[in-house]
Parts: structure tokens; C-alpha cells; sequence
């Protein structure tokens, strides 16, 4: 393939990035894991020309809808950008459960699944079941993010046409607690626009590399970390996903010069620099991005402190292709407790019960309007009346900007999940619910939503309330709802709230203890630690309630693990599994 080859186009799509950065650099290195060679963006550009010679090949053409539900690593890089450019692309968490899949299969009207052998059979059920046809991506053994496909023809082929900036490039779903999911279409242009946004905040460059722990089927993850490096000409490390344990050596072996995470994963990182005995190695490091939830200051001094380089927050959504805020890199100044500057879109505040922008230092609802936000939901045209108001995008989220353009996020407004604060995660979600039978428990509900949704998705606590509260206009208030219901307390000054530690108390618990220790090479566990803040993931669990059931000679499925993340609850579950009674 000749590198050169359509440069003439319009820069704004992710052929035109790609192929700019091949013919710039094609023998640098774009994509690394941690044990093959890395894949040029020479090779970069091939892989993703060829793949899409091949789906059109198959009958799949610029409108048709291909679905990705791979493990986190290189292929879902380079299969995202090899889909986005020939189709449209909608990756999946392949975390999800069979009905799961099966909504979103359907919702998005898929013309294709993208599968590897290693996936959980969820996945492949719902697609046939639903006669979705399979493609399956086999990986290369020796290079990062090489793949081939295998699978059926789908239909005749369609003409060979190159993507335009208009073109859709990739569906993700979005929605409130409160609503039916919704698609976000985001178009090439979107995607381009927002990647290049990221990129000049940051001042990255060709010399930049990039630690990605993100999940490439989120738009944190697909935009601030992989295209805004591939748009600088800069390095990503595909990593399998945030593993605790592992984090610092990756960092210091990969000589990473930056990486982006949520607040969760940079509390679990201060965690573990806290227990490390050897000196930390971050001389490569020039700063840290966190964006997708509040950054407390104490989390963000206490990784500063660890790390030894700045922390820039920042401020995105989906509908807006990721970035629209973020607080400027030193010498610049950064305003604690804000998401800084516009960064991409134009930022202004309206009054939430009339269509009227509000002035300095006056709260409001947070609207956007620019290059990579989103026109509209597809096939949703009462949230479009309701989301776009003269020219700007209704976020949602509530703020206020200052005198200086520093933007202060205060709450959320069209939502009912609420945080409850954790010694651990920094905050779980947690759920109320006023109960319909009088003989409800939270076990059972947990247990119920445990096996419909992900287990990421299952609340840690469920709290039975009379009535939900409501604010004065009679909205559903999520913000501050955790001290309105009497679940926290205030820490006086230099108080800690973390929990004490709490050793095993039964053969149970002690048989737990163990095989965590095991399975996350910790030397010692309290009985309520949260399994993945301490490192776990969906494997290490596999392997632990596999060893479980066959020490006791019992049977746990994995969602009734995670739907008891804790030592002390699982030791209820397992007690009840030995006397074979049902959960109450």
C-alpha cells in the first residue's frame, strides 16, 4: 500500500490520521503489549485498509453496523480503527451477560459480532440466537494488534468507498439511571476533532507513550488515550486492562511518559505505591490525566506525592466524543476542585427550567456546543427535544464556570444513582429503593440484578427508604444523598474513615482469606476488603471460585462472586451454598 494513498482527502477521519502518521513515521513504533513486537503504523495502515477490504468483501459496506466484544489489549485498538474506518463500529464490554448482549445486539441492529476464541460464550449465545452472524479475529503471535478474520459472507459486496467526515464511525449507548439506553452516534469528524483536543491540552508529541488501562470499548479509553496519541504520532501501550498489582512495574518498564484513569484506579495506585518497598521509577513520567468522576484533593496530592508529576483533570461525556474540559498543564494554573478550561467544545451555563445562559459564578446546567459533540441520539426524538436547545447540548451535569472560565462541576441532574464513599474504590454506587413487597431483602435484589447485569453494574449496597427523597421542584436528588439518608459521618480534620482491619473470624472466612492471598499475592486480608480494589479482576475470580467449589464441593457462579465482593459476605454465601439453601 502506498502511504501517500488518499492524503488528498479531508483530515477529518481516522483514515486520514492514520495514514498521515504512517507516511510521517512508518517504521515508529504506534502499538506495544507486553509481550510481542510492536506493530509500526505502517503496519498499523495496512491492518487497517486490508481488514476492511476483507468486511467488504463479506458484504459489509459504510452504513452496516458491526458489534466488538473483545478482551481489553492491542486487537481491540487496531480492530476498532480497522471497523470504524470500513463500518460502523459499536464495541461491547465483553463483561456482559447474556441478556445483556442480547438488548444490545438487538438495539443497535447488528449486521456482525467481532469474537475471539477467548471470549465467554455470553456473547456468541446472543448472536445466534438472534442469527447474528460471527466473525472471529485471530490474533498474531509475534506482532501487537496484527489480526486476521475469519467468518461467512454476509451479503454482496458493496462499492469500495473511502469515509467521509460526516460518515458515522462508531455507536456507543448512553443513558441515565432513569432511561432506556440510548445511541450516541459519533461521525469520523467527532472522533478527530475531540482526539485532536486531547492532544494539544497535553502538549503530546511523537515522544509520547501512552499506558493505557482504560477499556477500549469506552470512549475515555478509545479517544483520550489511543487516538489522541495515534493523532501526536506517539506510542500505546495496550495493556490488559487496570491490574493494581502490576501497574507501577508497566509504568517503569514501558518508560511510559503519561496515563489517563478514573478516580478508582489512581486511589488503588496511591494504594499499592503505598506498600511498595522498591523506589519508584517514574522518571519517564511528565504527568497523569484523570477524567470520567470527581478527583478528590486528597487523592489527587496523595498521587502527586507518589508519582512525583502533575495531575490534570479533566472533563468529558460520550455524546461529546470525549473531552470538553480540562485544567492546563504547568506552568499554567490549575484550579483544584475544578475540570479547568473548555477544552474542545464551547462551555456555558443555562438555567435548568428556561432556555436562558446564566452568568459568572451562577449554577446552573452545564451545555456544550462544537466540532465533537454529537447532532443527536439515533431514533430517539424526545431525548433530542429535550437534550438540544438553540445550538447547545444539554449535558445534563450541573456547574457553574468562574471569572476565569475554570469550570466547577456540582452535581447531576438527570440522574438517581448516587455514590457512597468507600475506604477503598474512594466511592461504590449504590442504590435506594422503595420496596414493593414488605418481605424484600437486599440480598435477594442484589442477587436478582446480579444475574441480569455485569457485576461492575451491580450496586455494593442497596438501601430500603419509605420515599426517594426529592428536592424542592420535586426532582430525584442523588447529590449529597448518601448524608441525607445517614450512611456517612464527617471526619474531623486529619480523621481517617477508613475501616480497621479485620482478620478472618471463621474456617470460612479463613479458607478465603488464603485463597485471595493466592490469587492476589497479598500477604494478608481483611474481612472487608473489596476483592477488585485489592487487585481482582474477572480471571483471578474464575480461578478463585473454581478453587473454591472444589475444595468445598460446592457450586458458586461467578456473578453471585462478584454480587458479594467482600471476604465476610462471601462467607455467607458459601455457608449457604454448604447447607444448599437458597439466598434469602
Amino acid at each position: 500500500m502506498r502511504l501517500d494513498q488518499s492524503l488528498d482527502r479531508s483530515s477529518d477521519t481516522l483514515l486520514h490520521l492514520i495514514l498521515g502518521a504512517a507516511q510521517a513515521a512508518p517504521d515508529a513504533p504506534a502499538i506495544l503489549d507486553l509481550t510481542r513486537a510492536p506493530l509500526t503504523y505502517r503496519q498499523l495502515a495496512e491492518q487497517v485498509t486490508e481488514s476492511g477490504a476483507w468486511l467488504r468483501a463479506r458484504g459489509l459496506g459504510r452504513t452496516d453496523r458491526v458489534a466488538l466484544s473483545l478482551p481489553n489489549g492491542p486487537e481491540a485498538a487496531t480492530a476498532f480503527l480497522a471497523v470504524a474506518n470500513a463500518t460502523i463500529c459499536a464495541p461491547l464490554n465483553p463483561h456482559y451477560q447474556q441478556a445483556e448482549f442480547s438488548f444490545f445486539l438487538q438495539d443497535l441492529q447488528a449486521n456482525a459480532l467481532i469474537l475471539t476464541d477467548r471470549d465467554p460464550a455470553a456473547a456468541r449465545i446472543a448472536a445466534e440466537s438472534l442469527d447474528i452472524p460471527i466473525f472471529w479475529l485471530v490474533p498474531s503471535s509475534t506482532t501487537a494488534g496484527a489480526f486476521i478474520l475469519e467468518g461467512p459472507d454476509v451479503a454482496a459486496p458493496p462499492p469500495s468507498d473511502a469515509p467521509t467526515p460526516g460518515a458515522t464511525a462508531l455507536i456507543l449507548h448512553t443513558s441515565g439511571t432513569t432511561a432506556r439506553p440510548k445511541q450516541a452516534p459519533l461521525r469520523h469528524v467527532n472522533l478527530v476533532r475531540s482526539a485532536t483536543n486531547v492532544c494539544r491540552t497535553l502538549n503530546l508529541t511523537s515522544a509520547d507513550r501512552c499506558l493505557n488501562i482504560m477499556p477500549l470499548f469506552h470512549i475515555h479509553g478509545l479517544v483520550a488515550a489511543l487516538l489522541a496519541s495515534l493523532s501526536a504520532g506517539g506510542q500505546v501501550v495496550c495493556t490488559p486492562g487496570f491490574d493494581g498489582l502490576h501497574f507501577l512495574k508497566w509504568l517503569a518498564d514501558w518508560r511510559a511518559t503519561w496515563y489517563t484513569a478514573v478516580p478508582t484506579m489512581h486511589q488503588a495506585i496511591v494504594a499499592q505505591a503505598a506498600k511498595s518497598t522498591a523506589r519508584l521509577d517514574t522518571t519517564h513520567l511528565r504527568f497523569i490525566r484523570s477524567s470520567s468522576a470527581p478527583l478528590s484533593p486528597q487523592v489527587c496530592a496523595d498521587l502527586e506525592r507518589s508519582l512525583g508529576v502533575p495531575v490534570i483533570e479533566a472533563y468529558g461525556m460520550t455524546e461529546a466524543a470525549h473531552q470538553i474540559a480540562s485544567n492546563p498543564l504547568p506552568p499554567r494554573t490549575r484550579k483544584l476542585g475544578t475540570v479547568g478550561l473548555a477544552a474542545g467544545p464551547q462551555i456555558a451555563i443555562m438555567a435548568e427550567e428556561r432556555d436562558e445562559l446564566l452568568g459568572v459564578d451562577i449554577r446552573g446546567e452545564i451545555v456544550i456546543r462544537g466540532a465533537n459533540v454529537i447532532d443527536g441520539y439515533f431514533n430517539h426524538p424526545e431525548a433530542n427535544a429535550a437534550a438540544f436547545v438553540n445550538g447547545w447540548f444539554r449535558t445534563g451535569d450541573q456547574g457553574f464556570l468562574d471569572a476565569d472560565g475554570y469550570l466547577t462541576i456540582t452535581g447531576r441532574i438527570k440522574a438517581l444513582a448516587f455514590a457512597l464513599p468507600d475506604p477503598h474504590f474512594g466511592e461504590v454506587v449504590a442504590a435506594v429503593v422503595k420496596p414493593a413487597a414488605p418481605d424484600l431483602t437486599e440480598d435477594a435484589l442484589r442477587d436478582f440484578v446480579a444475574q441480569r447485569l455485569a457485576y461492575f453494574k451491580t450496586p455494593q449496597r442497596i438501601f430500603f427508604v419509605s420515599e426517594i427523597p426529592v428536592g424542592s421542584t420535586g426532582k430525584l436528588q442523588r447529590i449529597g444523598l448518601a448524608a441525607r439518608l445517614g450512611l456517612i459521618t464527617q471526619a474531623a480534620p486529619g480523621e481517617s474513615q477508613v475501616q480497621e482491619a479485620v482478620a478472618p473470624r471463621n474456617q470460612v472466612e479463613q479458607l478465603l482469606a488464603t485463597l485471595w492471598c493466592e490469587q492476589l499475592a497479598l500477604p494478608t486480608v481483611s474481612v472487608h476488603d473489596h476483592f477488585l480494589t485489592m487487585g481482582g479482576d474477572s480471571i483471578r475470580a474464575m480461578r478463585l471460585v473454581a478453587a473454591l467449589c472444589q475444595k468445598l464441593q460446592i457450586e458458586l457462579s461467578l456473578a453471585s462472586f462478584f454480587a458479594a465482593p467482600t471476604i465476610a459476605e462471601q462467607a455467607a454465601l458459601v455457608e449457604r451454598a454448604l447447607l444448599q439453601e437458597p439466598p434469602s
